[in-house]
């Protein structure tokens, strides 16, 4: 029987420019194995880290398959997590080098099969390509940058105007119910911090009912772009941790140090989703029992004053401006594809089924 799948980003494009959780998906200590796959664009690392997942996927082991942000079509990694195997591209921008090599990390150089010669009568174009990436990125972080200064501008109006008693009231009876039969722990709990969602050249991709699926009760929190639905998700985090519960926790793409959006606990399957215009969910995209927090009904800005006035021309600002990022992101996976030409020629692919067998054994007597 199949194994279980489960999708999310490791790593993200946002105003802070990319953001990596990468360090969260697996310790150290945790680790059986590592692997880290070091080499140029275009020399097929993410369909060889597809193809071992799927493998496993079909010998029934539950895969993880991290997608990229800059291409959400391609991988950035793979996490087998009950033989505690993870596989990821240790490339740029999201350097990844060994720890405890040979203790737990093994590299994986594709660059010993491909002809450098060859790439080297590309030299030119990859140097091009390489700085027109930069420009595109840099264009992109700028706009991020922008509406990233306007979402938090949108935080202050919702918080100015929200009912925080009606809120504090209603995590306190979800806290009751969920989480105080539990006696707070000596030992805090653990947390795994990834993304459920990604500003990508596709705009926002989002793979949040894929890390939800097991869970028999979802606390969907709906609210526009920018409330600060986090005052809710920290609580339940915290109360969560100071229980002992291990919580995996997938950040705001526009806040990614601060600002905890979906939650999950598996030792008791709850989670807690936000949704807004951006991330938009509903009851039908979970299977188990699904609570709704309307957010809005608590937040009470008065009609044509100067709040409401500045929360809807800033509300469309900050979707102008995310869509210019989307449009440098996309002309950056344009030059990024070109770039791929430079150095898909020049491997030898057939070189690499070997290697995939060799692996595939050895994470089987894992």
């Amino acid at each position: 029987m199949p194994g279980k799948t489960r999708h999310y980003f490791p790593g993200n494009n946002t105003p802070q420019g990319f953001f990596s959780y990468y360090d969260y998906i697996l310790k150290q200590r945790e680790a059986e194995k590592i692997y880290c796959l070091k080499g140029g664009p275009g020399l097929g690392k993410s369909t060889f880290m597809r193809h071992i997942g799927e493998t496993m996927l079909q010998e029934g082991e539950d895969v993880d398959f991290l997608h990229c942000s800059s291409d959400p079509d391609s991988l950035d990694g793979i996490l087998l997590r009950s033989k505690r195997v993870a596989m990821i591209d240790g490339t740029s921008p999201h350097i990844v080098d060994p720890i405890n090599p040979g203790a737990v990390d093994t590299i994986i150089h594709l660059g010993e099969y491909w002809n450098e010669q060859g790439i080297r009568r590309n030299r030119q174009l990859v140097l091009d390509c390489s700085d027109h990436l930069k420009d595109h990125y840099a264009r992109a972080y700028s706009y991020l940058g922008a509406a990233g200064k306007i979402h938090e501008g949108l935080g202050r109006i919702y918080d100015t105007y929200l009912n925080k008693p009606q809120l504090y009231k209603k995590a306190a009876s979800i806290i009751n119910k969920e989480l105080t039969h539990k006696k707070l722990s000596p030992t805090p709990g653990t947390v795994r911090k990834q993304f459920a969602s990604a500003l990508t050249p596709k705009g926002y991709v989002n793979y949040i009912p894929s890390l939800m699926a097991e869970a028999t009760r979802v606390y969907l929190i709906q609210g526009p772009a920018g409330m600060n639905g986090s005052r809710l998700t920290r609580l339940f985090l915290e109360s969560a941790l100071q229980r002992g519960y291990d919580v995996e926790c997938y950040y705001c793409s526009m806040s990614p140090a601060e600002k905890p959006e979906h939650l999950y606990i598996p030792q008791i399957k709850t989670a807690f989703v936000s949704s807004n215009q951006f991330h938009s969910l509903s009851k039908d995209d979970f299977e188990g029992k699904v609570t709704v927090i309307d957010m809005n009904r608590w937040i009470d800005i008065p009609d044509n004053s100067s709040a409401q006035i500045h929360e809807e021309s800033m509300t469309q600002l900050m979707s102008q401006l995310l869509e210019k990022a989307f449009q440098c992101f996309r002309e950056a996976k344009k030059e990024h594809d070109l770039l791929e030409q430079a150095y898909a020629p020049n491997m030898d692919f057939s070189r690499l089924e070997p290697l995939r067998e060799k692996i595939l054994t050895e994470i089987r007597g894992l």
